[in-house]
């Protein structure tokens, strides 16, 4: 049984979504968001680094999965996107944790089924799979499909190791 820590970073919202996941279906624990001070970057960074480190200490996840960076229009943007994105790297690496990269569409494909997703489908597909009784705030929604994203994976990946290329008779062996 694994716990999955999900973030969603940002320079002023960093998302986060804590799920269990035993192999079938995954299991809310909590999310939210870190609210970062109108402070120079660097204060704005520690306050990320800060905020992921306490949710490792509380939740005490065995996996964390981040959002890759996406290069919009912005340059500017995307760079402080990434420095958010590698402290928040850093906390999980400093305690050992598994680090699983994924891009936008790939979390919204694994999510919604569809690349293309808006986020309000991205919110709405979370909570009817985590059975939250409401829509969870846009940040917090893309983390917990991240950790979605992850469980889904690893679930594929298990599967693909019990099966054999070699098929003899109708059955693998």
């Amino acid at each position: 049984m694994s716990i999955i820590l999900g973030i969603d970073p940002g320079s002023r919202i960093t998302g986060y979504g804590v799920i269990q996941f035993d192999g079938r279906k995954p299991v809310y624990l909590g999310s939210g968001c870190i609210r970062l001070p109108d402070e120079e970057l660097p204060q704005r960074l520690k306050v990320v680094y800060d905020g992921v480190s306490e949710l490792i200490k509380q939740f005490q996840p065995t996996e964390f999965a981040i959002e890759r960076v996406f290069m919009g229009r912005n340059a500017d943007s995307a760079l402080k996107l990434g420095q958010a994105r590698g402290v928040a790297i850093v906390a999980a690496m400093n305690q050992s944790l598994p680090v699983a990269e994924y891009s936008p569409t790939q979390i919204k494909q694994a999510t919604v089924g569809s690349g293309g997703a808006k986020k309000e489908q991205v919110q709405h597909m979370v909570a009817a799979m985590l059975k939250l009784p409401g829509i969870p705030q846009a940040d917090a929604a893309d983390a917990l499909a991240i950790a979605i994203t992850h469980a889904n994976m690893q679930r594929g990946l298990v599967a693909l190791a019990g099966k054999s290329t070699a098929r003899v008779g109708g059955r693998y062996r």
